[in-house]
């Protein structure tokens, strides 16, 4: 490319550089799904989460706000494999380039989430989690009829539970297993069982907390459907607290857990009177305390109180505005006054450095073949050249050459 044409070339800012990079990048690669391992992760003191996703080959720079930071399921460490998802962005101040992860799970129940998610869309489309599917629970149920394993955590704690609360209730327990090939099909006949012959005003189906895995047959469509067609009012109560199943979406009710469950089913009469007749008290005092004050504050609102109580308030208010604003000018001022010094330092160099106000001194361009010649040994007698000065041009030819040592002797002398 020839000087010319490089003078022709369009010049860009970095900034503007910056912002196309920024455009092409960010709006190419959106919705990004990327596997690797964690590397340097630095949680900071903002809950902001920063760290690195590597493979064998290649490293790339990760962020989590603080909000999607609150959202894992997990407490991320160096070594994992995960899978993120998220969209790339360029942090121009630096000029580099990172993921901006909007989820991460482990990479081995990446593809188990990803099947969930799936299937609820899917489920969802369908209505089958519509609210208004759902049914309010009997206030006073009499038979309670859980689907659970019979020797599992949860199916002692539901026990417990309505023992200690004296409910008076009956319990019938429908076993099945909760893990493992076939649990599915046994979770659902225990649903129909309890559906065909009644055995219940509240069905609880559930387990204790487990992996993924271990809770994936409360999430099989078969078992989804049948929670959706049961005419018994069903309570999910699938594991912890933060576990969930595709069962919780199409119960009546989720319960963070199985006793959450049992205490749920099991309230007693004199509990729930006891509790409308607190809420009474608790009703008329707030309503007699705030009736007192507002008598008082009433009897002290007149015209002039108000004038000058909003006067005392608006103020100081407008003498902060009136200072910040200041401040602001101030400062806008100084860093106009900062940038027009090194606009001005930044054009000096430019023009102290311009090709042709060196040419006006008297200097000259000698071009032989389309090359700049820099050296006297790079031409031959008889070649032509062409002389390019401040203003115009000369076409000559090499009449004689003198070799740079003798050139340094001539000047020596």
């Amino acid at each position: 490319m020839t000087d010319m044409n490089i003078r022709e070339l369009p010049v860009l800012s970095v900034s503007q550089i910056t912002g196309l990079i920024k455009e092409t990048l960010e709006g190419g690669f959106r919705g990004l799904s990327v596997e690797g391992e964690v590397s340097n992760y630095r949680p900071a003191s903002s809950g902001h989460v920063y760290f690195n996703l590597k493979d064998q080959d290649a490293m790339i720079a990760c962020v989590l706000f603080r909000n999607a930071a609150a959202r894992l399921s997990f407490s991320p460490r160096d070594g994992q494999k995960v899978r993120i998802n998220g969209d790339l962005s360029v942090y121009a101040r630096r000029g580099n380039y990172q993921i901006v992860v909007s989820r991460m799970v482990l990479a081995g129940e990446g593809e188990i989430l990803a099947m969930l998610e799936e299937r609820k869309r899917r489920l969802a489309r369908e209505g089958l989690f519509d609210q208004e599917r759902k049914r309010p629970l009997p206030l006073f149920p009499a038979r309670i009829a859980v689907v659970t394993s019979p020797t599992g955590a949860a199916v002692r704690d539901i026990l417990q539970v309505l023992r200690r609360r004296h409910s008076g209730v009956s319990v019938t327990i429908l076993p099945a297993a909760v893990q493992g090939e076939g649990a599915a099909e046994q979770i659902v006949r225990g649903i129909r069982t309890a559906n065909i012959h009644e055995l219940g005003d509240v069905l609880i189906i559930g387990r204790g907390g487990g992996s993924l895995e271990d809770l994936l047959p409360f999430s099989e469509e078969s078992v989804v459907r049948a929670v959706a067609e049961s005419g018994i009012p069903v309570i999910s109560a699938v594991g912890h607290e933060i576990d969930w199943a595709l069962s919780d979406f199409a119960a009546d009710l989720r319960a963070p857990t199985p006793s959450a469950a049992a205490e749920i089913v099991s309230a007693s009469r004199d509990e729930l009177l006891n509790r409308a007749r607190s809420s009474l008290r608790h009703l008329l005092s707030g309503i007699r305390a705030r009736t007192g004050r507002a008598g008082m504050l009433v009897q002290r609102f007149s015209p002039e109180y108000m004038e000058r109580t909003l006067r005392q308030k608006i103020q100081p208010i407008l003498q902060r505005l009136d200072d910040d604003k200041e401040e602001i000018i101030d400062a806008l001022r100084q860093r106009l006054k900062d940038y027009s010094h090194r606009i001005a330092l930044s054009s000096e160099r430019l023009r102290s450095g311009s090709p042709g106000l060196i040419m006006q001194k008297g200097y000259a361009m000698v071009k032989h073949g389309g090359r700049i010649l820099t050296d006297s040994t790079e031409a031959a007698p008889g070649d032509g050249i062409s002389v390019r000065l401040f203003r115009g041009s000369l076409e000559a030819t090499i009449d004689t050459l003198i070799s740079p040592d003798n050139e340094e002797k001539n000047e020596g002398i």
